[in-house]
């Protein structure tokens, strides 16, 4: 079936880049930098609160789900199906992230295994370029400038991409305030469902011991009525009958009542299903927009949208001013053209980023905190897609096949469910 299968391929795609890890590693024995290891983030579901960690569990409960009801049934397949098609999608939009950030940490290894007398010849050329910006800078330094050179030096990095991380970043704000609300909404609304289930049994119990005090009040009522009748030969027929009236009136109306308090418990379960599916589909995307957020703010080293546009606005001057005094500034070109050359010789991705890291091909420390930060990156991509494959798919696909298996007779009409999803939603996916 191509939903799953295509969900397969592309986690496959993924843990092929993941096995050569530990190649990151080899060529800098002064790096002691771990992938799979945690740095700095902290217990996430600690900073975010009790609320915060049950958010990003996804419940997958039967228990007020009627697994022999058709409707019930189809639409528990079709939330996870769901889940799955969402996890796939992340994933996939993840990937050109993750192979961009791979590039750069190829060109760093591409440059540190250079021969002795070809990386001299790159430093020589570095060299030349840093200390003719030296030059520039001592120039400038009656200039009070907006923005640092390592500031400026990250945005170029990300020059294409930081007018589309503020709106990015902003519409992640704005959604994930509405998620927050609607979570707690949906909070709000189960606590509803619990009060009104608690009270429901209540009422049904109230019935039922009507009912017995009823039989009860009946029979001694009757048990009088024969004394009356056999032992002092009274007329008791007008008692028989307004008991059997009134024992038949309550029976009814206390019938009547447990069974609207039943239906109504009944599609309240129904209804509490419902909205542990919503729930789930809410969670996914609250953990998913939560850690774009996380990724965004890493990515650009900043803690809101407002921040970064205010940085863009000062990059974007620094960048003319620097523009301007670049056009004077002839021996720099030539040897930053001499730089880009010989980068390119040696196949490297993009050159153009390592004209503002000369100091990274000059000091090994420097480059190892670059590369440091890079897998910093790689580490919160693998994060998103363990998540989504891990947690968000795979538990949606075992919990189908635990369907099948759990109800072998609905197995066809399961299965049905998945091509008819996997017909619709596959192509999307492939």
């Amino acid at each position: 079936m191509g939903l799953w299968n295509s969900f397969k391929k592309k986690i496959s795609s993924f843990s092929d880049d993941w096995d050569d890890l530990d190649d990151w590693n080899e060529w800098d024995s002064d790096a002691d930098i771990d992938e799979d290891e945690d740095y700095g983030d902290g217990d996430e579901s600690d900073a975010k609160g009790s609320l915060g960690r049950d958010w990003e569990r996804v419940i997958y409960s039967r228990e007020h789900i009627d697994i022999h009801d058709h409707k019930q049934r189809h639409d528990y397949v079709v939330g996870c199906l769901e889940q799955i098609a969402e996890a796939t999608r992340e994933i996939e939009n993840l990937e050109y992230e993750y192979n961009m950030v791979t590039a750069y940490l190829k060109d760093m290894e591409e440059i540190e295994a250079l021969p002795p007398d070809e990386k001299a010849a790159l430093e020589s050329a570095a060299a030349k370029v840093s200390a003719i910006r030296r030059d520039r800078d001592k120039e400038e330094a009656k200039i009070n400038k907006g923005m640092s050179d390592a500031k400026f030096a990250q945005l170029m990095m990300l020059d294409e991409g930081v007018e589309d991380g503020i709106r990015k970043l902003t519409e992640a704000e704005d959604y994930q305030r509405k998620i927050k609300n609607d979570l707690k909404q949906l909070d709000n609304e189960r606590s509803a469902f619990r009060y009104r289930r608690s009270e429901l049994i209540s009422e049904m119990e109230d019935c039922q011991g009507m009912a017995v005090v009823c039989s009860v009040a009946v029979a001694v009522c009757l048990f009088a009525l024969i004394i009356m009748q056999f032992g002092f030969h009274m007329n008791t027929t007008a008692g028989y009958v307004l008991a059997a009236g009134g024992a038949s009136l309550f029976y009814i109306f206390v019938f009547l009542k447990y069974r609207e308090a039943s239906s109504e418990f009944k599609k309240l379960n129904s209804e509490t299903n419902r909205l542990i599916l919503l729930q789930n589909k809410v969670k996914i995307r609250y953990v998913n927009n939560t850690n774009l957020l996380d990724y965004l703010c890493m990515k650009y080293k900043v803690d809101s949208s407002k921040e970064l546009a205010k940085l863009w606005k000062q990059f974007n001057e620094e960048k003319e001013r620097r523009a301007a005094i670049r056009q004077s500034q002839m021996a720099l070109d030539l040897v930053e053209n001499e730089l880009m050359h010989i980068l390119r010789k040696y196949q490297i991705g993009d050159t153009a980023i390592w004209l503002n890291q000369t100091d990274a091909i000059l000091d090994h420390k420097e480059m190892v905190e670059i590369r440091h930060s890079l897998i910093l990156r790689r580490q919160s991509l693998r994060k998103r897609m363990d998540y989504n494959r891990e947690v968000v798919a795979a538990n949606a696909q075992n919990e189908i096949k635990d369907l099948v298996e759990s109800y072998p007779k609905y197995s066809g009409e399961i299965m049905a469910l998945v091509e008819e999803y996997d017909a619709r939603e596959g192509a999307g996916l492939s």
